[in-house]
């Protein structure tokens, strides 16, 4: 696949001198889902909001569907839906008219069949004839996904969009973008709900003080990164480990009654059947054993943490 998306070396500086985002170089690959990762002003919702012509940047260029953001802002915009962090809604704006006329804000022709099938899929049809500050919070979010799906986009940034929302709407939210991705849309979203990126990422972006730190395959990247850990409970506790275990890397539970034993997923060996020997020899016997993969979350706080301590 082509990209979609190309960014090449942009920059975000306000007047204060405060630098939101340093050069950034990214390609995102038409129908896939990228989800940007990082702390609270980190610069994910700055590089959204460049992307969709809302602040201009510093330097650099950025294409979508190749048009530039700057040069050929409104084809560019065309491609692009947006659903914002924050709830802006026009307060007596019925959910109807509001969703019909973002659609023809992008100059498409009338098409109520499509709205209702929107409408439908997010629970608000029943909710057409509302006036938008009547709606629960959950419910105007649903209206903002609307909204930004009304023109039919090729390219959905999702920021933050299930932050403060019930379980169903999320759930709906992610059978949304598993239909769009299969018609070929790409996604970019950012979350705080690092479980959901892991479960429908492509790929992963980790962005921190301003600076991507990564981009990389999901999957390739929780095997590289990734860290496996082996649970043995004890049949009997145990005061300390045993010196000869020392050469192993293990921690010993508060209750003393569980070792844990880290090991690299990409490494040669695992050393689990030495320990388990060097274990039985050092007297100790084993009740049971669980194993276990680090999570993507472990992963991402890992790289914030270490790229943290190296700018300290």
């Amino acid at each position: 696949m082509s990209a979609i998306v190309e960014i090449e070396g942009l920059t975000k500086t306000y007047d204060d001198g405060y630098q939101a985002l340093k050069p950034l170089t990214l390609s995102i690959e038409e129908g896939e889902i990228l989800a940007l990762l990082g702390p609270n002003g980190a610069g994910k919702t700055t590089l959204i909001s460049l992307l969709c012509g809302l602040v201009s940047p510093s330097g650099g260029t950025a294409r979508v569907g190749g048009h530039d953001i700057i040069h050929d802002y409104r084809a560019a915009r065309r491609l692009i839906g947006l659903v914002p962090q924050e709830i802006a809604l026009e307060p007596f704006q019925k959910v109807w008219a509001s969703v019909r006329f973002t659609r023809g804000l992008f100059g498409l022709p009338r098409d109520d069949a499509k709205l209702e099938t929107i409408l439908r899929r997010l629970s608000l049809w029943e909710k057409r004839a509302s006036e938008t500050k009547a709606l629960s919070g959950g419910m105007k979010r649903r209206v903002l996904i609307a909204k930004a799906l009304a023109h039919e986009p090729r390219v959905l940034f999702l920021d933050e969009p299930t932050a403060g929302v019930d379980v169903e709407l999320r759930r709906d939210m992610w059978e949304i973008v598993a239909d769009l991705k299969a018609q070929g849309v790409t996604i970019i979203l950012t979350t705080h709900y690092i479980e959901e990126a892991e479960a429908i990422a492509d790929r992963i972006g980790v962005i921190n003080r301003g600076e991507l730190l990564l981009v990389e395959q999901k999957d390739a990247l929780m095997r590289r990164m990734g860290r496996k850990s082996l649970t043995i409970e004890l049949r009997q506790p145990v005061d300390a480990l045993p010196e000869a275990l020392a050469a192993y890397d293990l921690s010993l539970s508060q209750d003393r009654s569980r070792v844990t034993y880290f090991y690299d997923t990409q490494g040669e060996s695992t050393g689990i059947t030495r320990l388990l020997q060097a274990l039985s020899d050092a007297g100790l016997h084993l009740a049971d054993l669980e194993t276990r993969q680090s999570s993507l979350e472990e992963i991402f706080v890992g790289l914030v943490e270490a790229e943290e301590e190296g700018a300290a």
